[in-house]
């Protein structure tokens, strides 16, 4: 625990330094471990993390790294992207929300530890449940090659070429994506090796 590079975000922290300063007061209010994980501030009980906080352009957020298993009695988790599996986010555009919502926070975060107690864990999708880019089938079916390389990357490795690839919304920019990647799946590279 080191709160001087909390402390530190927070100060170069321009559009939400007073709505995050008020969620990290919440968070250590709640009893959580201040940590600094993922250039973020992060909180954890016994080690495990329990929520995270965010600034984007648009909004900051207290992100709920098992939010998926929070019951949401409020609505007011937020699936980030679709891909994301297991976190949520309670979004904030402005001070005076968190203090209106501050009790409803509080709730979340000890449900959040609870679910922690309890050991609970997030039922995650396999590798072959996420959809295969057209143009990445067809590229394995024309090389055995890179077939076999492909299918001999680990399963993150796999789910982020899946993922990246099937991301683009025109099919040129998937074949370029895929023609681009094709020697590094061949060399058994991940996406960001």
């Amino acid at each position: 625990m080191n709160p001087k590079v909390v402390d530190r975000f927070l100060d170069r922290a321009k559009k939400w330094n007073q709505e995050m300063t008020l969620l990290r007061e919440i968070c250590l209010e709640c009893g959580l471990t201040e940590e600094f994980k993922w250039m973020h501030p992060c909180y954890t009980f016994q080690g495990k993390n329990v929520v995270l906080i965010h600034d984007f352009k648009a909004y900051c957020a207290l992100l709920f790294h098992k939010g998926v298993l929070l019951k949401d009695t409020n609505n007011i988790l937020t699936q980030q992207t679709e891909n994301v599996q297991s976190a949520r986010q309670i979004r904030f555009t402005g001070l005076q929300q968190i203090i209106d919502l501050k009790s409803t926070i509080k709730a979340y975060i000890f449900e959040a530890v609870e679910v922690e107690k309890a050991g609970l864990e997030v039922p995650m999708k396999k590798t072959s449940e996420f959809k295969m880019p057209n143009e990445l089938k067809k590229a394995l079916d024309n090389d055995p090659d890179l077939k076999a390389a492909f299918q001999g990357l680990t399963p993150g490795r796999q789910r982020g070429y899946l993922l990246y690839f099937s991301q683009a919304k025109q099919s040129a920019t998937r074949a370029n994506r895929v023609e681009k990647y094709i020697s590094k799946i061949l060399q058994g590279k991940g996406l960001n090796d």
